[in-house]
């Protein structure tokens, strides 16, 4: 599903945002405003009464409810992508998924080589498998035709199958002790939204409102409740009829502004804001951190780059059209772009502040030098191409 012209100047201008409200995080973090940041996050929300009352600081309904729409977005966009985009066919889906799984497990490699050693430090060996969207696809916009159209859409396969495999993690290693009772309800409200959708529902409000019902069962169950949303676009229906033609391309329009303009920057507002006052050489290498920055920014081009070269030479791939290796590597560094789902997962990995600040040091240090080496690599490459020097094929390299 490769962005459009006007798609990709949309995320130019959220990453904007999204970077804004992450300088302002640090900012504030590191001002005399610094403990009314803290005072305001920690803010106690009540909503509903009685057993359905929910009680928690509004940073943890930013984390748990803002996200969770957040998550109904990435699985629509996830959909769609395995229905009629990239990955619905199997030829062209096998080089990002090579790619992402590459991209996961290496920089989760990285990072337990050097914080493994802690039992508790090693729970954070997912956070620098997972690639920021919106911001990775922002940075390659910025480089408007330098990039071929058939490169970008690779990175956002790569990116779709990568936040994939982060929800599937998410599920399986960040979930807390489970209520039987409440999962059974939940069970109950996907079993609804099945009816609904083998039913030709096509009006979007019984999914959304079922999807709210499944969020506080699985809230209530111990489950990450931002996996509401992923199961709920499961259910949305890709195509309808009349005025409703397309509902799931409906929603992701009608999200597409609040997620990108308002959600993420939100998000970042309260999650990248990290004291910098007396950083030295101890906060910079703490295990943590350097296996975050690390991962991102090594981990994710070598794991990429080792899988997409080993589908290449093996026949079942080939490189995207009109791009070459060097580009192939930028693209890659670009994908170390961790930002938003690195931070969620840091959040669901460890509980105390400290840790969290190390976190928010690590992915904002992995992403920023992700960023720049692939837009130094992706004009490299454009200026060698220009000078009539591109990369070599594979078919080119050594014993090929």
């Amino acid at each position: 599903m490769a962005s459009s012209p006007s798609n990709s100047s949309t995320e130019i201008r959220a990453s904007f945002v999204l970077l804004g409200a992450a300088v302002v995080a640090l900012i504030l973090a590191n001002s005399a405003l610094s403990d009314l940041y803290g005072e305001v996050l920690a803010t106690p929300i009540r909503i509903g009464v009685g057993a359905y009352e929910l009680a928690d600081p509004l940073k943890d309904w930013i984390k748990n409810a803002l996200m969770a729409v957040f998550f109904l977005f990435i699985g629509l966009e996830i959909k769609a992508e395995f229905k009629e985009g990239t990955l619905s066919d199997a030829s062209r889906a096998a080089l990002p998924f090579a790619a992402a799984v590459g991209g996961m497990a290496a920089p989760a490699l990285v990072y337990l080589a050097l914080a493994g050693g802690d039992p508790v430090f090693a729970n954070g060996w997912a956070i620098p498998a997972a690639t920021d969207i919106a911001f990775a696809v922002g940075v390659v916009g910025l480089l408007g035709k330098r990039v071929p159209t058939a490169l970008k859409a690779f990175l956002l396969a790569v990116a779709v199958i990568d936040d994939l495999g982060a929800i599937l993690v998410i599920a399986a290693f960040y979930t807390a002790e489970i209520s039987l009772v409440a999962l059974a309800w939940a069970a109950g409200a996907v079993l609804a939204l099945a009816v609904f959708n083998a039913a030709g529902v096509t009006r979007l409000a019984p999914y959304l409102l079922v999807g709210a019902v499944l969020w506080f069962c699985v809230l209530k169950s111990g489950v990450n409740p931002t996996l509401a949303g992923v199961v709920t676009a499961l259910f949305v229906p890709l195509h309808g009829t009349g005025a409703r033609a397309h509902p799931l391309h409906d929603l992701v329009h009608a999200l597409k502004f609040p997620v990108l303009f308002v959600i993420m920057p939100v998000f970042a507002l309260a999650n990248a804001g990290v004291p910098l006052v007396g950083l030295g050489f101890d906060e910079i290498a703490h295990p943590v951190t350097a296996g975050i920055a690390l991962g991102l920014a090594l981990g994710k081009p070598m794991g990429i780059l080792l899988c997409v070269f080993v589908v290449v030479r093996a026949g079942l791939a080939h490189l995207p059209a009109g791009a070459s290796w060097a580009q192939v590597a930028g693209i890659a560094c670009i994908a170390g772009i961790g930002f938003t789902m690195s931070l969620f997962i840091g959040a669901l990995a460890f509980t105390d502040g400290s840790l969290m600040n190390q976190v928010r040091l690590g992915v904002l240090a992995g992403s920023t030098v992700s960023a720049l080496a692939g837009v130094a690599i992706l004009l490299f490459a454009t200026r060698a191409a220009a000078l009539g020097a591109p990369a070599r094929p594979v078919s080119a390299l050594p014993g090929a």
